[in-house]
C-alpha cells in the first residue's frame, strides 16, 4: 500500500472517529453512510414545503400588501426564506439534540397566519409573523421552566403509543390525498373517492401506483435505501412521463394533472437566493392593532397546535428508530423541545411562519437514520436548495407519496403494543388514532385522546390517578376545541 493511500485511509478513519464520538454512531448501530442516506430521504420527503409554503403565504394581508412588502407575490423570496430557516434549525436540531428530526415551516400553522391572523382588519404580514414570534417566546419559556417536558412525561405510555400509531395513519392518509388516489367526493358521491371514477386512469396516478409498488418490492426484498430509491426512481419516471405526455398541473380544467408541482425543469436549475422576508415581523404591532386579549387568544391557538404536534412527532420518530427508553421517552427530550421552540421564533423572524418538527423525518429513520447527523445532512440540503430551488421543487406529490404510505405502515406496527382488552386503555387509544387521519390533524387526535382518557378514568373511579398536568392540558384542549365561538365573541372572525 502506498504512503498516500495510507494517509488517505487514516484521514478517512479520523473523520469517521470524530463523527462517531460526536453523534455516537456505533452506539446506535448506524454508520455515516446510513445517516447521509437517511438525511437525503428526509429532505426529499419534505421538499414539498418549498413549493407549498409560497403558495399558502403568497396572498395579500388586510392592508393589501404581499409578504415581502411588494405589490405582487414574491414566491422566490418565500422559497429562499423557507429553505434558509429550515436548514439552519434542522442543523441545530442535529448538533444540539443528536436526534434525527428535521424542521420546516409548519403546515396548518402557516395557513392560520395567512387565512386568519393577517386577515384581521389592520393586521399586516409583519404583525402576523409577530404573533408567531410571541408564541415561540412563550413556548421557549415553558421549555426552560421544565413545564413542556413535564407535560410530555405526564402522558401515559399507552397514549404515546396511540399517538405514534395515529400519526402513522395520518401520514398514510396525507400521502394518499397528496397523490390524488383518494380525494373528496363531489355532490352525490361518497365522502371519499378512489382515483378517477374508481379507476387509476391518469398518468400521475399511474406514476404513484408504480412508485408504491416499487417501494413495497424493495422493502420486502430488504434493499438498503428502499425509500430513497423509490422516491428518486418515481421522480425520474414522472419527469419522463411529463416530457412525453405533457400532463401539466392539476386544475379544474385539468383534473388529471400533477399535484402541487409539475415534474419538469424550466430555465436554469440555479438561482441567486432572495432573503427579503427575513426580519419582516413586529411584536408591538399586534398589541397596538387588536389588543392584548386578542393577541393572547391567537398566540394560544397557534401554540397549542405547535406544542402537541411536536410531542407526537418526536415520539413517533423515536419509536420508528427504536430510540425510546423504557418509559417511552426519546433521548435528550429537553434539547429537542428547546430547539423546536426556538424554531417557532426563527420562523416568525424569518417571515416564513412558525417552523416545527416534521413527521416526514420518519422516512429517513425508516431508511436507517438514527442520529443527529442525518438532520445535519437534511439541513445542508435545505441550505443548498436556496440556490437550487428549481430542483428541490421538481419532486411531485405523486413521487413523494409512496414513501409516506410506506412509513405509515412501519409506524402502524406499534399498534400491537396497546392492550385492546382493557377498555379504559383501548377506547382513548382508539379515538386518538382515528381522529388524527379523519380529523386531518395530529393535534385534534391528541386532544380527543387526552379528554377521553380523563373522562374514562373518572368514570372508573380513578380520577385521582390522573396526573394534574393531564387535567390541565385536557381543560386547555376543551378551550382549543371551542376557539371558534370564543374568537367570534371577541370579534376576531
Amino acid at each position: 500500500m502506498s504512503t498516500s493511500q495510507t494517509t488517505s485511509d487514516s484521514a478517512s478513519g479520523s473523520r469517521q472517529g470524530v463523527l462517531d464520538r460526536y453523534f455516537h454512531l456505533n452506539e446506535r448501530g448506524t454508520s455515516a453512510w446510513r445517516e447521509i442516506r437517511g438525511g437525503v430521504v428526509t429532505f426529499f420527503a419534505m421538499a414539498y414545503i418549498l413549493v407549498l409554503n409560497p403558495i399558502i403565504l403568497s396572498g395579500t394581508d388586510s392592508a393589501g400588501k404581499y409578504l415581502g412588502g411588494g405589490s405582487k407575490p414574491d414566491a422566490a423570496a418565500i422559497v429562499a426564506g423557507t429553505a434558509l430557516v429550515a436548514g439552519l434549525m434542522t442543523i441545530l436540531m442535529g448538533t444540539v439534540s443528536n436526534f434525527p428530526l428535521a424542521l420546516a415551516a409548519g403546515l396548518g400553522l402557516n395557513s392560520m397566519v395567512a387565512g386568519t391572523i393577517v386577515k384581521i382588519p389592520g393586521m399586516t404580514w409583519a404583525d402576523g409573523m409577530g404573533v408567531i414570534v410571541i408564541e415561540g417566546i412563550v413556548i421557549v419559556f415553558l421549555v426552560l421552566t421544565g413545564l413542556r417536558e413535564a407535560i410530555f412525561r405526564a402522558v401515559p405510555k399507552f397514549l404515546r403509543t396511540a399517538i405514534s400509531v395515529g400519526i402513522g395513519l395520518f401520514v398514510t392518509f396525507v400521502g394518499l390525498v397528496n397523490a390524488g388516489i383518494v380525494h373528496k367526493g363531489g355532490e352525490g358521491e361518497t365522502a371519499l373517492v378512489f382515483g378517477v371514477n374508481g379507476s387509476v386512469s391518469t398518468w400521475p396516478l399511474v406514476v404513484f401506483t408504480l412508485g408504491l409498488a416499487l417501494t413495497v418490492v424493495l422493502m420486502v426484498r430488504h434493499v438498503k435505501g428502499a425509500i430513497l430509491i423509490g422516491i428518486v426512481s418515481t421522480t425520474v419516471l414522472a419527469v419522463a412521463v411529463e416530457a412525453v405526455r405533457h400532463v401539466g398541473p392539476h386544475s379544474g380544467d385539468n383534473p388529471g394533472g400533477w399535484g402541487l408541482t409539475v415534474p419538469s425543469l424550466k430555465g436554469s436549475p440555479v438561482q441567486t437566493p432572495d432573503f427579503s422576508t427575513l426580519g419582516e415581523f413586529s411584536i408591538a404591532g399586534p398589541f397596538a392593532k387588536i389588543g392584548v386579549v386578542a393577541v393572547a387568544v391567537l398566540a394560544f391557538s397557534v401554540m397549542l397546535a405547535d406544542f402537541f404536534d411536536t410531542m407526537g412527532t418526536m415520539v413517533a420518530v423515536g419509536a420508528e428508530g427504536d430510540l425510546l427508553d423504557d418509559a417511552g421517552n426519546p433521548p435528550n427530550t429537553q434539547r429537542i423541545l428547546l430547539v423546536d421552540s426556538l424554531a417557532a421564533i426563527a420562523g416568525g423572524a424569518g417571515g416564513v411562519s412558525s417552523n416545527t418538527s416534521y413527521i416526514e423525518s420518519s422516512t429517513g429513520v425508516a431508511d436507517g437514520a438514527r442520529t443527529g447527523l442525518a438532520s445535519v445532512v437534511t439541513g445542508v440540503a435545505f441550505l443548498l436548495s436556496t440556490f437550487f430551488a428549481p430542483l428541490a421543487a421538481l419532486v411531485p406529490n405523486e413521487a413523494a407519496a409512496p414513501a409516506l404510505v410506506a412509513v405509515g405502515f412501519l409506524m402502524m406496527q406499534q399498534v400491537a403494543k396497546i392492550d385492546w382488552t382493557d377498555l379504559g386503555i383501548a377506547i382513548p387509544a382508539f379515538l386518538t388514532i382515528v381522529f388524527m387521519p379523519f380529523g386531518y390533524s395530529i393535534t385534534v387526535g391528541i386532544g380527543v385522546g387526552f379528554i377521553c382518557h380523563c373522562m374514562v378514568e373518572t368514570a372508573r373511579g380513578r380520577a385521582r390517578k390522573i396526573h394534574p398536568l393531564m387535567w390541565l392540558v385536557s381543560a386547555l384542549f376543551v378551550v382549543y376545541f371551542l376557539l371558534d365561538p370564543i374568537q367570534r365573541m371577541l370579534g376576531l372572525i
